[in-house]
């Protein structure tokens, strides 16, 4: 007979991984206090933040993934302190643990393509460029996209890969650090929509104003 040991709701591992992605957030919001011009709107500061943290977990713990999990490497098999958090993840999401084909395709694009793009957007806020708003709903895009490339196909096949046993998995790891790439991103692009269709009205009328 045998018996199965329990599952540990919270490790030393969980209270590390969080608090590297809560250091991640202080970092976003001290930045746009050093980098932010004192006149940026309130809006402009929430952008910043979020894009900043969102290029830094994208170049830390998905490049992390990504690393240990080409060349055929996985997460699983492999050792280090910095891998041991992605593991941390890989609990909840089984397929972080095993190089998934899907989901390493989707982290090469987010790691080489929405990092650098939020880069760029952040240096298109320190100068206040109105061309940012452009790039906004490109890279929201993306990043909606690939959460919706991420779980549609488990979702469709009954969620095998996923462990919602735990509720620190459910709720911390699987719902809240997924749903705000959905929900942040959304904000941002009604947003970029709004500045954007105000300013083509504004030019529409101007053009017609002249032809009177």
């Amino acid at each position: 007979m045998t018996t199965e040991t329990a599952v540990p709701f919270f490790t030393t591992t969980s209270a590390y991984s969080l608090a590297f992605v809560s250091s991640i957030a202080v970092v976003a919001y001290v930045s746009a206090n050093a980098f932010l011009p004192k006149r940026s709107t309130s809006q402009d500061r929430f952008t910043w933040i979020w894009l900043t943290f969102d290029a830094l977990i994208h170049f830390s713990f998905e490049a992390i993934f990504l690393y240990y999990s080409v060349f055929g490497r996985t997460v699983a098999t492999s050792t280090g302190p910095l891998v041991e958090m992605v593991k941390e993840y890989a609990l909840a999401d089984l397929r972080w643990g095993v190089a998934d084909p899907t989901v390493v395709s989707l982290e090469i694009l987010t790691v080489l393509g929405a990092g650098p793009m939020a880069c760029y957007i952040l240096k298109q806020l320190a100068s206040d460029d109105p061309a940012r708003h452009y790039w906004i709903i490109v890279l929201c895009t993306a990043e909606i996209y690939g959460g919706w490339m991420t779980f549609c196909p488990e979702w469709l096949t009954g969620s095998p890969n996923l462990d919602t046993s735990n509720s620190l998995y459910l709720w911390v790891y699987l719902t809240f650090m997924n749903v705000i790439w959905v929900i942040v991103p959304l904000g941002l692009m009604l947003d970029s929509y709004q500045h954007i269709a105000s300013s083509l009205r504004v030019m529409q009328a101007q053009a017609r104003a002249k032809k009177t």
